[in-house]
């Protein structure tokens, strides 16, 4: 983007907040539909939606949430998740949802950090699970359950409805209160606090402001070439930075259409049913969907797969001139032209992409091997990369402008420059706020000339295209982009005596597993007590009852992890870690890429290599 064009991009967003947005929609686009449920016939309008806002923050203003609070939501995707989380915006208070699939302690962490003086859940279920925290938490003060007409325990506990019955009552008495609340909101406050993991294990709560977000739509609206109101479908969860900025804040400024797809089995059929002219995924979603169009090539007949194969073989030649910035020949191009319409896109249909503009994929790598699949029959999947402490997408590839392996250029007014041992540095609008404090402050994310640390280690190309090569923190980001912190995992699993070294794996996979090495000291001790017939490391490792009792500790840390985090299957290596053997540093620390590639064939056969 050129300088011209950022400065056009911040001139627009200056002045913006969410509650001035959706102001602007009931106001001009009253009667376009604004929210939707995949299987569901009612949809809410412009009008109707900020009509629910308004009474759901008036009646959260009656509960005592008001501006700098925070609230925090545990609930899935659903209408009420967005209104009671643009109601608290609209208070100047800041929401934060959480992962439903949080452990207890790290649900207890979160309520104390966060400081929420109001709790908001799904149903009576969620109330049980919440109430070990509810009673060590005193400072948490209401409890509103969006799926009960009624509570026992007024004092603390109401149902959504109540709140919505008090607020209405509210609204109506007075309704210019609502109007002056979400006027005296400011482009520099948080609109949203967003926890990712850290290195230590403990959260990080990444405070954003109104102007990051609306900044981040403001940019794609003029970096990809898209309609306004158009249909969307969101179903990753609200926790996640691309659902918060795609599901809620870019259709908020498009005046768009958000279809809540709540079931991710029900992903495919909800593509089919709104064939949106764009979609985000995670590489997951990418990867599965390039395994379904090849189990049904295999099972069709060999001629419709030939015809099939010679389309795709065109389409990627095309795809790679575009990538390369080269002129596509007419005669190929025609071609092309030709054979995507009478073989791809019938294909693309199926899938529910054959008005797709921009297709994207972020928040973790993706095999380029799978980039290549779907532009050959079609679908030009385009990475991006950035993070929660970037509002999103802090490079992006565009349709005109992209290199594949690459995670793009910089976004329109972000600066991008390698520090001496090729950590990527970001500064611009997109960086966020800072960190949340547990004393309610906000420690900032960047050195005093303004610059993010992003942890993650890349190279940039003469054009400008960034290219990551490495992380330099500690993090596991699974298949669906899910941030992991394997010291977390690792520390409880090395709780137990048995254990002297524990490594969590799942970089880029679909789940978490582990290579354990036992204590050379201990566990002969342990054998010996327990009868076994050897002691020796070697042949513990395969012995029934010490892989019950590993299992059994496994357990035990799976019980204090989200689910994601937790460990699918492990392995028991035959021999101890050491710094002559070359898995620990001299201080002991892990050789985390020593470790990869000394047993991939171990970790392989954990995910059925």
């Amino acid at each position: 983007m050129d300088p011209a064009l950022a400065q056009r991009c911040a001139d627009i967003a200056r002045d913006l907040t969410i509650p001035a947005l959706l102001h602007r929609n009931a106001t001009e686009h009253p009667d376009l539909p604004a929210l939707s449920s995949l299987g569901s016939p009612e949809t809410l309008t412009w009008r109707q939606l900020r009509d629910e806002i308004a009474v759901v923050s008036r009646g959260l203003a009656d509960l005592g949430l008001s501006s700098g609070d925070r609230l925090l939501i545990m609930m899935s995707s659903r209408p009420e998740h967005w209104i009671v989380d643009l109601a608290a915006a609209h208070l100047g208070a800041v929401p934060s949802t959480v992962y439903a699939t949080l452990s207890t302690d790290q649900l207890r962490y979160l309520a104390r950090h966060s400081r929420a003086e109001i709790v908001v859940l799904e149903n009576q279920a969620a109330l049980e699970r919440w109430q070990p925290i509810l009673d060590e938490v005193p400072e948490i003060r209401r409890v509103v359950v969006v799926d009960a007409e009624n509570t026992g325990d007024t004092d603390r506990v109401v149902s959504l409805r109540q709140v919505a019955v008090r607020g209405s009552a509210a609204h109506q008495a007075d309704p210019a209160a609502f109007e002056k609340a979400w006027r005296e909101v400011r482009p520099d406050q948080p609109v949203t606090l967003l926890y990712t993991s850290g290195t230590t294990g403990d959260p990080k709560g990444v405070v954003l402001t109104h102007h990051n977000v609306i900044y981040q739509t403001v940019v794609m609206r003029h970096t990809i070439d898209t309609p306004d109101h158009t249909e969307s479908l969101a179903y990753l969860p609200l926790a996640h930075i691309a659902e918060r900025v795609l599901g809620v804040y870019n259709p908020i400024y498009r005046a768009g259409h958000v279809t809540i797809c709540s079931d991710p089995a029900q992903l495919l059929a909800g593509l089919v049913r709104i064939r949106p002219v764009s979609f985000f995924g995670v590489p997951r979603i990418w990867e599965k969907m390039v395994a379904g169009v090849q189990g049904q090539l295999a099972a069709a007949d060999p001629q419709v797969k030939a015809a099939v194969d010679m389309a795709r073989e065109v389409a990627l030649q095309v795809y790679r001139l575009r990538g390369a910035e080269q002129p596509v020949p007419a005669e190929l191009a025609a071609k092309h032209a030709t054979l995507d319409a009478q073989v791809l896109k019938p294909l693309r249909a199926r899938l529910g992409m054959d008005d797709m503009l921009w297709a994207g994929s972020g928040a973790a790598p993706i095999p380029v091997e799978v980039l290549d699949y779907l532009a050959s029959i079609g679908i030009d999947v385009l990475e991006v990369w950035g993070m929660t402490e970037t509002t999103g997408t802090a490079t992006i590839n565009t349709p005109e402008h992209f290199r594949t392996g690459s995670v793009g250029r910089p976004n329109g007014g972000m600066e991008i420059r390698l520090a001496e041992d090729g950590e990527i540095l970001v500064r611009g609008p997109l960086v966020c706020a800072g960190y949340l404090r547990a004393d309610g402050g906000i420690e900032p994310v960047t050195d005093a000339d303004g610059w993010l640390a992003t942890g993650d280690v890349g190279v940039l190309d003469d054009e400008g295209f960034l290219t990551i090569t490495d992380r330099k923190k500690e993090l596991i980001i699974n298949s669906s982009g899910k941030n992991i912190s394997p010291a977390q995992i690792e520390n409880l699993l090395r709780a137990h005596p048995l254990i002297a070294q524990a490594v969590a794996v799942g970089d880029r996979r679909p789940y978490v597993t582990a290579l354990i090495v036992l204590d050379e000291e201990i566990a002969p001790l342990w054998a010996r007590s327990k009868g076994l017939p050897s002691s020796a490391i070697a042949e513990l490792a395969g012995d029934p009852v010490l892989i019950a009792e590993i299992e059994a500790a496994v357990a035990v840390a799976n019980a204090k992890l989200s689910r994601p985090e937790q460990v699918k299957s492990f392995r028991i290596l035959s021999r101890s870690w050491t710094p002559e053997t070359g898995e620990l540093t001299p201080t002991l620390k892990l050789r985390r890429r020593v470790i990869q590639e000394r047993y991939a064939g171990e970790i392989g056969a954990l995910y059925g290599g």
